[in-house]
Formats: C-alpha cells, sequence, structure tokens
C-alpha cells in the first residue's frame, strides 16, 4: 500500500526557475484561499434575504447544474466537499422544502437529490441577485484571460483529485 498522497515527499526545487514556479503555485493557493473567503462571505450577504447561506446555494447549485440526478455521494464529489458536510446540508435543504429525496434504482440506500419546485425558484433567485456581481466581477477581464485562469485552476483540482484517487483505492480491501 502506498502513502496517502499528502504526506509522499515533495521534492525539492533544483533550480531558480523550478523555485519560483512553485513560489508562483504557493501565492497562487493562498490566492484561492482568499478568493474563496471573499466569495463565502459576499455570498452569504447576497443569498441571506432568500433564507439560504453560500453553503446551501452551493448545493442547490451543484444538484441544479448536475447532468442527471444523482445521491449525496455525486453531489459532494462534484463540489469537492464531503459526504457528511453535505449530507448535512442537504438534509437542512429537504427540510426547508428545497430539496427532494428520490427513489434510486441503482441503490436502495442511496436516494437521489433533486431541487424541489421551491429549490428551483429560490436557486434561479440566487442566480439573479448573483449575475449583476459577476459583471462588476469581469469589468476590465478579457475572454482570454479567464479561460486561461479557469483552466490552470481545473487543471490543479484534477491534480490534487488524482491523490484522492489514489487514497479511496489504497482503502478498498
Amino acid at each position: 500500500m502506498s502513502s496517502p498522497w499528502h504526506l509522499r515527499a515533495v521534492p525539492t526545487p533544483t533550480t531558480d526557475q523550478s523555485q519560483d514556479i512553485t513560489d508562483r503555485i504557493s501565492d497562487l493557493t493562498l490566492e484561492t484561499f482568499r478568493l474563496n473567503g471573499r466569495l463565502l462571505i459576499v455570498g452569504d450577504r447576497l443569498v441571506a434575504p432568500l433564507g439560504l447561506t453560500s453553503a446551501r446555494w452551493q448545493v442547490l447549485g451543484a444538484v441544479a447544474y448536475a447532468p442527471h440526478p444523482g445521491p449525496v455521494a455525486h453531489v459532494a464529489r462534484a463540489m469537492g466537499l464531503t459526504r457528511q458536510n453535505v449530507r448535512r446540508i442537504v438534509g437542512d435543504l429537504v427540510l426547508d422544502g428545497l430539496l427532494e429525496l428520490r427513489p434510486n434504482p441503482h441503490h436502495r440506500r442511496a436516494p437521489l437529490v433533486v431541487l424541489s419546485p421551491k429549490g428551483e425558484t429560490a436557486f434561479r433567485d440566487a442566480m439573479q441577485i448573483w449575475m449583476p456581481w459577476t459583471r462588476l466581477l469581469a469589468d476590465g477581464l478579457s475572454p482570454e484571460a479567464l479561460d486561461t485562469t479557469i483552466a490552470t485552476l481545473r487543471l490543479l483540482r484534477e491534480r490534487l483529485s488524482i491523490g484522492e484517487a489514489e487514497e479511496e483505492e489504497d482503502a478498498q480491501p
């Protein structure tokens, strides 16, 4: 069994160029953490009038944008969050009438999570509140710069996800 991905030895940079790249990755990581914090704060303020939080809005969005209904585990995986946290939020949203759980023909104990009509309305309203902010944030940014940023963040997320897949495989009997 191999070591968990986060415990494996990290090679030490050997050139000034590789040190520069690792410093930039560290800077990008810190900026991503800061951006995430700001998005959560702004998101909480924006959707509070709808009775939502950023976390609830995020779960509604994951369900709304999923290509087909899935169980909590699929929602959590799509969001990069833990199943336990998503399960708790889904439970709260079900109690509030924003989500519904439907029978899963593939797994009796893992119901499918779907938006209720009330959840569809809440998500649509949240997105209408968010749209003016997207225009404000996009001011002065080129589509090419945004595409490069998205591609870079996606690649880094995928590289980090590889370690999770290896860890899951190591945990199999």
